[in-house]
Order: structure tokens, then sequence, then C-alpha cells
């Protein structure tokens, strides 16, 4: 047959396109595409996950546990995926890595609203505005799906359930497209999250030191540019290396640490250029590039590639701290007690105000407000950003000390302010609401607003015949709301403020934070990591013989945990690892000498070790001529094919991704010889008023077949073909596959044969 125009050849791994009359085009349009505006908003009950696929390809799902078992839409983006590839976006049973995401969740809807999975193609493909959505720029794509915890074969209360991208069915062998996210709906998950941790507690946040940056002189301040993501960092010159002046602007690679560029001159008193100290940075330009403070009295703007950055040099007295301004191209700059808002293109003040004393102050442009510190005095005062004037005065307790640090945090308006060996943390009407007391010299704070976590570092004093120092300093991380400590206190050997004050810049997420340490001249970049927790749990089973049994475990960590299934078969007394059982589920036929046998999985990183609680198997005889007949079914099925017969007493022989299973009549207790069976599966069931075995599976290779079921009294030889999320290879697409296909990539209700891993110790 001749193709008309414009319409795709049917053959091998290419299903014909609907016409569109077709009642069966409207179906499995329904079925596999609902347009979804990008950024469409999804659920409130957020917990967003993203993973990394095997070529770098990046998936997101908006909201991951707790999801509402009666269905719950959810975001799915993605990047990075290959342009001569096309994936479905669905719910399915997480089989682990490298084993087809089968089967998976979806139905038949001929009214076109069904939006339980999605179907993403390259530009140009010829399913493109028909079937299925195109990818954006870079392999990208923003779709929603619907979910819920049950329906069409899949139990996400039984089996782990992922929001995954899998090939599509003209790849169907393709693993490398593979993306999983494990999502729990309410109520979900047998056992207590967080585990038993052996070493630390389960859930463990702490820092580690991964790297020391030396490439910036004396580092003075740090500002990690939220657009270009460039380390930008002030440095003056360190004294024991005369041969070079390392005073500057420097631009690091966060990385590596590697200087991209040095702005080593600023503008001086008569504008020309001269070697100077980069003291603080203001805030970041717009694209990249940062305003910043020059000795004594210079504003200074440069970016990556910039030699010699622009600036103007101030009148008056030496600047002595500088933030953002209320417009673009202004800065506020304390000189002293006096507070002006200029133009960082002229210098010139658009507006000034003298507050009563101090010399440091923390702006808070969203609720327009500027707080000095004067701790000579022991006051705080807070300047209207509207009025430009001195609007409250509080009383500064304890402040008898060396002035450390003034912040506010963004997300809650609250004042920090470093003195001494405490911080003092006041809410945003001015009133004391904490005192975080140190062992060191509290040198500076930073905040992110996505984990709502506090860093502190406190300096050593350095004066090592003071009994109170040691020349290490420590960096605290809190819970910004409760004040709460929410990682393990890092020590940091050697930071002390002989030479200078310590700073601190964090990447959002908290995931990695950057110290200066001005004494040594180097910045340490610090990453975040988790001990294991335990995310699912499994629960006491009681089975017959002969009935496979599948335990899920789960955890979170960073690193990502490793895990090993334990068996104790003398009531915990004692614990053996099970070989192999390195998957989150540990998937085994039980035997009656397991009865009593308890089991758990133990989860390990760089951290620490979490367990989850011990569950007992308890194993009863199998009885009856139907139970006997699904036992022989398993055991034939075994490892190469799925188990087939049933207990109820059918004889109805399930399908599975082995070749060929074994089709057990319960009315007899004998089983049947599956034929033809191929790795993509087996088709057929026996009948129950005649006994007869099933037969004739399907040839076509791929990921899963189609379902051959036989009727009352038949043969059980009948096969289809095609299908999406069937991935069955075969040459045309029918409405009826399409519909199925969604149900489980080619295995409707059926089990999926699963290389078994032992439960025996």
């Amino acid at each position: 047959m001749t193709p008309t125009p414009g319409t795709p050849p049917t053959g091998p791994g290419r299903p014909r396109r609907p016409g569109p009359r077709r009642l069966s085009a409207a179906a499995v349009a329904a079925l596999l595409i609902a347009a979804v505006p990008a950024g469409a908003a999804m659920s409130a009950g957020a917990t967003p996950k993203t993973a990394t696929g095997p070529e770098g390809q990046k998936l997101s799902v908006s909201a991951t546990t707790g999801l509402d078992p009666a269905g719950e839409k959810v975001r799915v983006t993605g990047e990075g995926y290959g342009p001569k590839s096309g994936i479905y976006v669905a719910l399915c049973k997480d089989n682990g890595a490298n084993r087809v995401p089968s089967p998976c969740l979806g139905g038949a809807d001929m009214s076109g609203g069904s939006k339980t999975s999605q179907w993403i193609v390259p530009p140009g493909d010829p399913y493109e505005g028909d079937l299925a959505l195109p990818f954006g720029p870079g392999g990208t794509f923003d779709v929603e799906i619907e979910i819920r915890s049950k329906g069409d074969g899949l139990d996400c209360a039984e089996v782990p359930c992922s929001v995954v991208t899998r090939a599509d069915h003209r790849a169907s062998g393709d693993r490398t497209q593979d993306v999983r996210i494990p999502v729990t709906f309410a109520g979900q998950g047998p056992g207590e999250p967080g585990g038993e941790g052996v070493d630390v507690p389960a859930g463990t946040v702490s820092y580690k030191p991964v790297a020391d940056f030396t490439s910036a002189g004396k580092p003075l301040d740090l500002l990690l540019h939220p657009e270009s993501k460039k380390l930008y960092v002030g440095a003056d010159n360190l004294p024991d290396t005369a041969e070079v002046d390392e005073r500057g602007l420097y631009v690091l690679n966060p990385e590596d640490g590697k200087a991209e560029s040095w702005i080593s001159q600023a503008p001086g008193p008569t504008g020309e250029p001269r070697a100077s100290t980069a003291a603080r940075i203001s805030g970041p330009l717009p694209g990249d590039g940062v305003v910043y403070n020059y000795p004594l009295r210079g504003v200074g703007s440069a970016k990556a590639g910039d030699k010699t950055a622009s600036g103007v040099w101030l009148a008056g007295s030496t600047i002595t701290d500088i933030a953002p301004g209320t417009a673009a191209g202004t800065v506020l700059v304390a000189q002293g007690a006096k507070l002006s808002e200029i133009a960082t293109a002229t210098g010139t003040p658009t507006r000034s105000v003298t507050v009563p004393g101090g010399s440091r102050f923390a702006a808070d442009h969203a609720r327009g407000a500027v707080w000095f510190s004067d701790v000579a005095a022991g006051k705080l005062h807070l300047v209207d950003l509207v009025s430009f004037t001195v609007a409250d005065t509080f009383d500064l307790p304890g402040a008898d000390g060396m002035a450390g640090f003034i912040r506010t945090d963004p997300a809650t308006g609250a004042v920090w302010v470093g003195v001494n060996r405490s911080v003092l943390v006041f809410d945003a009407s001015g009133k004391l609401v904490k005192t975080l007391i140190g062992k060191d010299l509290a040198r500076d704070a930073a905040f992110d607003t996505e984990s709502g976590r506090a860093f502190v570092v406190w300096q050593d004093g350095g004066d090592l015949s003071d009994p109170a120092n040691d020349n290490d300093g420590t960096l605290t991380v809190y819970d910004s709301a409760t004040f709460t400590p929410a990682a393990k206190d890092l020590s940091l050997p050697g930071n002390q403020s002989q030479l200078g004050a310590a700073s601190l810049a964090v990447a959002p997420g908290g995931a990695t934070v950057f110290v200066t340490s001005p004494a040594e001249g180097k910045i340490t970049r610090l990453t975040r990591q988790v001990s294991p927790l335990v995310t699912r749990a499994p629960a006491d089973r009681s089975v017959k013989a002969g009935e496979e049994v599948a335990l899920t475990a789960r955890a979170e960590g960073t690193p990502e945990p490793s895990v090993r299934w334990q068996v104790s078969t003398d009531g915990s007394q004692t614990w053996r690892e099970l070989d192999g059982a390195t998957e989150p589920v540990l998937t085994f036929t039980a035997k009656s000498a397991q009865d009593g046998y308890r089991y758990r999985a133990e989860f390990r990183n760089d951290v620490g070790t979490t367990r989850t609680a011990p569950i007992t198997l308890t194993v009863t005889e199998a009885t009856g001529g139907g139970e006997n007949g699904g036992q022989n079914g398993g055991a034939a099925g075994g490892d190469g094919g799925g188990d087939s017969g049933g207990d109820s007493g059918d004889g109805a022989g399930d399908t599975s991704s082995g070749p060929g299973s074994t089709g057990g009549d319960a009315s007899t207790g004998t089983s049947g010889s599956g034929d033809g069976g191929s790795s993509a599966g087996t088709s057929g069931g026996a009948s129950s008023s005649s006994g007869s075995s099933g037969s004739a599976g399907s040839s076509a290779g791929g990921a899963g077949s189609t379902v051959g079921g036989g009727v009352e009294g038949s043969s059980g030889t009948e096969t289809t073909s095609g299908g999406s999320l069937a991935a069955t290879g075969l040459t045309v697409i029918s409405a009826t596959l399409l519909a199925a296909a969604l149900l489980g990539g080619g295995l409707l209700i059926h089990r999926r044969a699963r290389r078994r891993t032992t439960g025996l110790a």
C-alpha cells in the first residue's frame, strides 16, 4: 500500500498514524496528549524532587510525597533529552536500575480528558501535534500529568512507583532515557520514615570541606552572583607574598576556584587608576558584575573580563559600609554615622541622614528599612528608607565586646547582630527574640531563603596565650525560623581573626557554602551531606508458601545511599546480609522454612548508616488444588518467565517478560506449558472450564508483550500488536492497544517477571 502524502509509512517500529475521522484517533489522542500551559499551577502539597539521567538529563517533579491517592496533578519538567528519541512521561512501577519501568498508569478516556501520561517527541517528528508534544530548545519539556495511587493493575501501596521518563515504543529497549523520581501517597508506606541511625541520627546534615581556593590573595568579602553564578572575591594583599601585589577584585570559577579575571586597579582621588583593595562588595549588577567599595572612599563597579574598574571617589570621611540603593544605579553608603544614597556614576548624594551613632548597617529593601548597629553605645537604630529619617532606636544588650556583623534575613526581616561571642537576633519590629552563644567570635552570617537556613561563621581570636583560643573557627547552621541547629557544627582549623574577619557566601538551596580565611589566604568550599533518612519501610507480611514476597524500602541522603538487605533467623539476635540484595525492592518466593524470619534494609553513605525497623515474615502452608496449580506455575516460570496460575480456581495464566511462562490449571492442579515465548513476554491463559493450557506467546521483541487472553473454552492464542507505552515495536498501532499500552508497557494487570533474590538465610 502506498502511503498518502504526509502520512508516515507503516512498518516495524513505526505505528500507523490514525486518520482524522476515526473514533480511535480521538481516543488515542485523549490518552496520549493534553495541552498544558508551561508553568501551570500544581499541588500545594509540594515536595519537589529532581533526578539526573544516564546521559545528563534532568527530570523534576513538583510534588512527590503525601499525594492524594484519589488523584493529583503534578508538574513534570525536563531538560537535556536527546534530539532523536521520543519519550513517555508517566507514573510507572519502578523495577530498579536498567529495568524497564512497567506497568504504567493509564486508561482509555474517550472524552479526551485523560492526563495520566504525556508523549514528547523531537521537533518535526511525524506525531508532533497529533498525538505528541514536541521538545523545546535543549531537549526541554514542561507538562502536567494526573497520578493516583491505584488503577489499571498498578497499586503503588504494594509496589514502588516513580514518575518516569522512558523511550517511546520506537526504541523500547533503550534504557538511556530512563529517569525515575519515586513518589508516595498520603497514608502510604508502611513503617515510619526516618529509620534507626546507627552511628549518627537518621537525616543528619553536615558540611564537608571539598576544596581550598588560594587564587585570590587575602580574601575579605564574597558574593556568588545570582545570574552568572561566578564567585566574586574582594581581596587585600597577603603580607608574605611581597613579590606580588594581590589587591583587587577577583572573579573565580566556583567549582574549581580558578581565577577568570582579576581587576586590580580602580580610580583614585584624582581619577587615575591605581592598585586598590576590594574591601566590601555591595551587591550584584544585572547579568554579571558587582558594585564594591575600595579604600578609602572609592565606589567601583566591574565584571568578569574587565581590566580596570570604573568608579568614583566620594567627599567626606572613610566609607565604613555599603549596600545596594533603592533605585537602579544607586548605592547606600555609610561614612561613619552618616548614611547617604549616591549615584554610582557620579558619586553625587541624592539624600543623606546622620544617625545617633554607629558605622555598620544592614538594608532590608523589602520592608523599607536600614538597621544601624552602634556597638559602642549599645544601640540599634532603625532608618526608614522612604522618609530617610531615624524611625526608632532599640537597646543592643551585651554590646561590650568586638563588633562582628549586622545582617537581615530577607525571608523574615529579622536582624542578626554579631557581638563578641554571641549573635543577637531581633525580629522585624526591633524586639530581641534570641541570643545565640558560640565559643568563638561571631564574624559573618548569610541566609538561604530556599532552605530556610541561617549560616554563621565564628572565628577564633588567634591569641594562643588566651586559654579560650585554639586557632580554630566554626561554621554553624540554624533554622532561621526556630533558631535551632540545622546541621552538625563544622570546625574550621586555622580560621582566626588576627589578619581579618571571615565572610560567607551560600549557593541557593544551601548545598554549597564558601568561607574565607584571611589569615590563611584561602576560601574553603563546603558541600552539604546528609546521612540516610528512610522514606519508606516495609511492614510485617503474612503469606502462603510459594507466594511471591516483595519488600520495599527507600531512603534519601547525600551522597545517595546504597542499600543492603539483611535477614535474621534467630529473632534479631544476629543479622547477615543477603547476597546480591542491593536494590530497594527485595523479591523472593516464600518457603515454609522462612516462617518467623526477620528482614531489614540498611542504607549507607559517607555520612552514616541507617536501618529500617525489622519486620517479621509469617509463612503458612499452601493448601488446595488452585494453590498448588499456582505454585507449580510460579516455579516453572522461575527467573526466566513470569508467574502464572492462580489460587482462586480459575487457572488464568499471567503474562511475563521472560521466555515463556507456565499456565496453571486451577481445576486440576496441573501446569500447562507456554510455547513460542520470547524476551518480549508470552500470552495466553488456561480456561477454567476445560483446563487446557495457554499457548502461542508473542514473538515480538521489546520491553513487554501485549495480552493474549483466551476467552472461556478457547485456546488463548489471540494476539494484538502495537501501542504507545506498550513499547512492543510491532507494526501497527490499534486504538485498543494504544489504550491498553498506557496501562503498563504492554502488560495490563499482569506481573512482570523479575530476577528473584532468595530470602533465605
